[in-house]
């Protein structure tokens, strides 16, 4: 990019590549096909649910993933940990949505008590 533009990170489109048998190629279309779905449509939502963190295909991926049982069972006892602290820590949406609300009336009180001064 010696032109001088600045390229913006982000809005560049690249190409993701792999190689398949065409036999199990051709199992993805059929299947695609029956879902309803075009290739491009579905190699972008997993891309999407991995990266978002769906537990769905992550569960799949810690499946797949090559690590050894030991670590596996090490990596899941400390996610089921982290989930723990979470519940028992953390406050919903609704929850976290009703203190700024109060946050919010505790404002417009102090603010019209104190527009008298």
């Amino acid at each position: 990019m010696s032109s001088g533009e600045d390229v913006k990170y982000g809005n560049l489109s690249k190409k993701i590549l792999f190689c398949e048998t065409d036999h199990r190629h051709a199992q993805l279309l059929i299947r695609l096909k029956h879902d309803n779905l075009k290739q491009s449509d579905f190699l972008r939502h997993m891309v999407t649910g991995y990266l978002d963190g769906d537990e769905r295909i992550v569960s799949y991926v810690d499946d797949v993933k090559p690590m050894s049982k030991t670590k596996k069972q090490k990596v899941n006892k400390l996610k089921n940990k982290g989930k723990n602290i979470m519940s028992n820590y953390s406050l919903s949406e609704s929850e976290v949505e009703n203190i700024f609300d109060l946050l919010d009336e505790d404002l417009k009180e102090f603010e019209a008590d104190h527009e008298e001064e």
